[in-house]
């Protein structure tokens, strides 16, 4: 399923409403694999799903989401701050990354700890 996402605090961070068949999902399992939508310049990266709870980390995720999306939260965000909604991050374990046109020297693995 496509998701808006941002980086913020070495981790990628992501929203839903509470019901949605992603929160869902991620309840049951939280592992996760998320990607880029340019597969000629991929990024892929794989780990496990958290819900954040921290209310200033999720008033900044709100802040860049809003700015860098130039779409206005509303409701859901005064939803993700009343802890109604969830703020998900992912933590990723590993990482892959490629240029399509230059495949064979450009692909790329990187391990978080």
């Amino acid at each position: 399923m496509i998701v808006w996402a941002l980086w913020m605090h070495g981790l990628l961070y992501f929203s839903t409403g509470k019901e949605s068949r992603k929160a869902r999902n991620l309840a049951q399992n939280p592992n996760c694999t998320m990607c880029t939508d340019n597969a000629a310049e991929g990024v892929v990266l794989e780990g496990a799903v958290e819900t954040e709870r921290n209310v200033e980390h999720i008033r900044e995720f709100i802040g860049l989401y809003e700015k860098k999306y130039k779409y206005k939260l509303g409701k859901m965000g005064e939803r993700m701050l009343a802890l109604e909604d969830p703020v998900f991050f992912l933590r990723p374990k590993v990482g892959f990354g490629l240029w399509e046109k230059k495949f064979d020297t450009t692909a790329t693995r990187w391990i978080f700890n």
